[in-house]
């Protein structure tokens, strides 16, 4: 099944998307705000929600983990 039809697939690569570009941005800022506009703009944006609400995000992760956990 596609992550586009599935909410929590979708909801998951979303905050996968969320963590990796913060991951990116904090071990190499350079990458990524140089591409502020356009398809790479997506992925600067994504770094700033996740430095910008790390508490919420975090909080995120851990209720999806529990959602997959107890969801098999």
């Amino acid at each position: 099944m596609s992550a586009l039809f599935n909410l929590q697939s979708l909801l998951l690569v979303i905050l996968l998307l969320i963590c990796s570009c913060s991951h990116v941005h904090y071990m190499y800022p350079r990458i990524l705000d140089g591409n502020k506009t356009g398809l790479m703009g997506v992925f600067w944006k994504s770094a700033r929600i996740g430095e910008r609400l790390s508490p919420y995000i975090s909080l995120w992760c851990l209720f999806m983990a529990g959602s997959i956990f107890f969801s098999s």
